[in-house]
């Protein structure tokens, strides 16, 4: 089962590598990790998404707890958050392809922030499953490059 974590820390020297080694130490894969400044200068905020039974997950968390340099750790349950994700991907186009990615583009409300003759390049945004679908519909006609940023998440309150 997938989870999402996020956590809160410190915004030091060597923190993300206290993060990371605490998973890999263990034998834990992490899926997707995402780290980035909040409102606050001296916080970041991490967003990892591992797989594990609950009690891995459980696990995970105390350690995470157990770090000097983590103010903060959730692990989020379904409805428990609000996530999104950020997929960039170059598509090989044509004259005869071109207007159908563009309208497909439109339907998934994405942009395309790049034009060439040969190729677009599309942004979109959302949760997983949206994204998969597209980058599905993209296969298609061709992908030729991609990159995504991995989960980010906030809880509801």
């Amino acid at each position: 089962m997938r989870h999402t974590i996020s956590v809160l820390v410190e915004n030091k020297f060597g923190v993300l590598t206290r993060v990371a080694g605490l998973f890999s130490g263990r034998g834990y894969n992490i899926d997707t990790l995402n780290v980035a400044p909040t409102q606050h200068a001296n916080t970041s905020r991490m967003t990892i998404v591992t797989r594990g039974d609950d009690a891995t997950v459980d696990q995970i968390v105390k350690q995470l707890n157990k770090l000097v340099n983590a103010l903060e750790v959730h692990d989020f349950r379904e409805s428990e958050f609000i996530d999104r994700e950020l997929v960039l991907v170059r598509v090989a186009v044509n004259t005869k392809t071109r207007a159908e990615i563009m309208q497909m583009t439109d339907i998934f409300r994405a942009k395309i922030v790049d034009v060439q003759p040969k190729s677009l390049t599309i942004e979109i945004t959302g949760d997983e499953s949206k994204l998969d679908k597209f980058l599905r519909l993209m296969e298609t006609f061709g992908v030729l490059e991609l990159t995504r940023t991995g989960k980010i998440a906030l809880a509801r309150k």
